[in-house]
Order: C-alpha cells, then structure tokens, then sequence
C-alpha cells in the first residue's frame, strides 16, 4: 500500500482555516449566547414520566394527594408483613390505572400487587384472563416469566384469536 503524507498536511491545513473562519466563530459566539439565555435546564433530571417523579421532577402531569386506604388494606391482606410504605407506593401505581377490584384479578392470575410489570402488561393490551391462554406449551404467563415481551404476547393472542385456535 502506498502512503500518501500529503493528507495529513491538507487536514491540518483545513482545520486551521475553518478554525479561523469568521462566520463560524460568530455562529458559535450566537449559539453560546443563546442557551445562555435560555431557560433549557442544565440540572439532571430524575428519569420516567414527570408524573412519577414524585418530588424530584420539576413539573407533575398528576398528583395523589394520599393512597386509597382501601388498596393499602387490600395489599395487606394480601401481603401480611410487607412495610406499610412498600404497599402504599405499589397502592399508589395501581390506583393511578384502575380499581381495586381489576388489580385483585391480576393478583388472583398469578401476578404479585408489589409486581409493577403488570402495569405494562396491562399497558401493551393484555388482561389478566389472558395470562392463562395457552400459547404453544406455555402459557401466557409462563412466556412472560422466561423474558418473552408482552407486545409479542399480545401479537400472538391476536393471531390466535384471528386464526380461531384459541
């Protein structure tokens, strides 16, 4: 292979001469200037939605002033010996999307209140009747145990119900 020195020669020529152009040192000038007025926050924020930020986020899309005591008594007796703050901030999730008697049968199909993986299970469509449905040798649940997603699932219960296997 033949090496051509002269490259390196011309980048660095090049560089320096874009280094030294005005316009682009302007521009930078406005950029920097800009986000300096800016009212973009430089200040890392705590991740998910604002929402379930808690305190931590800047905004809130919603608030819950207090936990139902009714999901906090339900998880109880569920889950007697779980601390009362562990059941109130699962309380609290299943309260957001939906009443006590929806989250009974979720638990009642195999899944844990403390779980917060049903919330997207519920999200991307399933219930929890569908947890039992067969889907080849497993069920439902089980593919979702061994790290099948849930939007698979759900494709394949259409298709199921599309194809009238199941």
């Amino acid at each position: 292979m033949v090496e051509d020195h002269g490259i390196d020669e011309l980048v660095r020529q090049w560089t320096a001469d874009r280094s030294q152009d005005a316009e682009l040192t302007a521009a930078s000038q406005l950029a920097s200037e800009w986000l300096a007025e800016s009212t973009f926050v430089t200040t890392p924020q705590a991740p998910g939605i604002p929402g379930q930020r808690g305190a931590a986020g800047s905004s809130r899309l919603f608030s819950v002033e207090s936990v139902s005591p009714a999901y906090v008594a339900a998880m109880r007796n569920r889950l007697p010996g779980v601390p009362e703050d562990l059941l109130a901030a699962a309380a609290n999730c299943w309260q957001l999307v939906g009443d006590i008697a929806e989250a009974e049968k979720w638990w009642d199909a195999g899944l844990s209140p403390l779980d917060q993986r049903a919330l997207d299970y519920r999200a991307a469509g399933l219930s929890p009747a569908d947890l039992a449905r067969h889907l080849g040798p497993y069920t439902v649940l089980e593919h979702l145990r061994r790290g099948s997603s849930a939007a698979w699932c759900v494709a394949r219960l259409r298709r199921q119900r599309r194809d009238g296997v199941g």
